[in-house]
């Protein structure tokens, strides 16, 4: 189980935002650190009255992130998919909506924009 150690410590260090929505699972630190995100398994609010069963992640994707220590850091990042039974589609978590429903920090609305194109103000 995660400490309030740690999770301070990540907050430090991550985007603001991002715990909220991922894990880390995993670091690295050589010549550079990465941190490795995976997506929480927390059905998103809008399939809330569906019957969901995740379905794993959309291909890794990586990020650049600011320098620690004079290390460049990368940031490894895994969305989560989820089976919608009652639909029979694949659904993944609506990060407009997310935007809408969250007073964000410029830091974390940064993030969305690395991992999905998302821009402030155009919903």
């Amino acid at each position: 189980m995660e400490s309030i150690v740690d999770k301070n410590f990540l907050d430090l260090i991550l985007p603001k935002g991002v715990l909220e929505y991922f894990l880390l699972t995993d670091f690295t630190s050589t010549s550079e650190i990465c941190l490795y995100l995976e997506e929480k398994n927390v059905v998103p609010e809008e399939y809330k009255s569906d019957r969901l069963t995740s379905k794993g992640f959309f291909d890794e994707i990586t990020m650049q992130d600011f320098p620690l220590r004079g290390k460049a850091v990368f940031l490894h990042i895994k969305r989560r998919r989820w089976l919608n039974h009652t639909t029979g589609s694949v659904v993944f978590r609506d990060w407009d909506m997310v935007a809408r429903g969250t007073r964000m920090t410029e830091e974390f609305a940064s993030f969305l924009k690395d991992i999905l194109g998302y821009q402030a103000g155009k919903l």
